[in-house]
């Protein structure tokens, strides 16, 4: 594989970035699969939620694009599944290839709602407690993922090494 800077995942919460990550990293084991949640857990010792509750969305936010900022100067042959709204991070460009994991809001809770480990996936994703609620920030980003995106994959419906598949050609043929 033609190596690059990075590949980077955006998309709405459980959309698959970290299952597509470890695939590629499957596929190619010369690159690192890296998740900005679990970075910014680590910088913190904290969970996410907690952070959320304790601090609020903006002391987040700033966690975020401070990972971002990280990324950009230090990573480099790495694929990198990004939270749900890492995409409002300045410098996003300068991390990689952002490429946009696009699928129907319904695919998205059903393959969360399919999952084995299914509780486990909805508490660490609170907003699909109130459906209703993320379907309407689902439909709040839509077009800010599409808007910061190099490559858009539509995955609704798509198995994760089809996903693999169709993202390595296109990086092959430059877009």
């Amino acid at each position: 594989m033609e190596k690059f800077k990075n590949i980077v995942l955006v998309g709405f919460m459980g959309v698959g970035k970290g299952a597509l990550a470890r695939e590629l990293v499957r596929r190619d084991p010369s690159l690192y699969a890296l998740d900005t949640d679990d970075m910014i857990e680590s910088l913190t010792n904290t969970r996410i939620k907690k952070i959320f509750a304790t601090a609020g969305e903006a002391a987040f936010r700033a966690l975020e694009q401070k990972t971002a900022d990280w990324l950009a100067e230090n990573v480099t042959n790495a694929v990198i599944s990004t939270g749900g709204g890492f995409y409002k991070v300045k410098n996003i460009s300068a991390i990689g290839t952002v490429v946009y994991l696009k699928a129907d809001f319904d695919w998205i809770l059903a393959r969360i709602l399919g999952a084995p480990n299914a509780k486990k996936k909805l508490k660490k994703r609170p907003l699909f407690q109130d459906v209703e609620k993320a379907k309407k920030l689902f439909e709040e980003r839509f077009e800010a993922y599409e808007k910061i995106a190099d490559i858009v994959l539509d995955v609704t419906e798509t198995d994760t090494e089809e996903t693999a598949k169709k993202l390595l050609e296109k990086l092959k043929r430059g877009n």
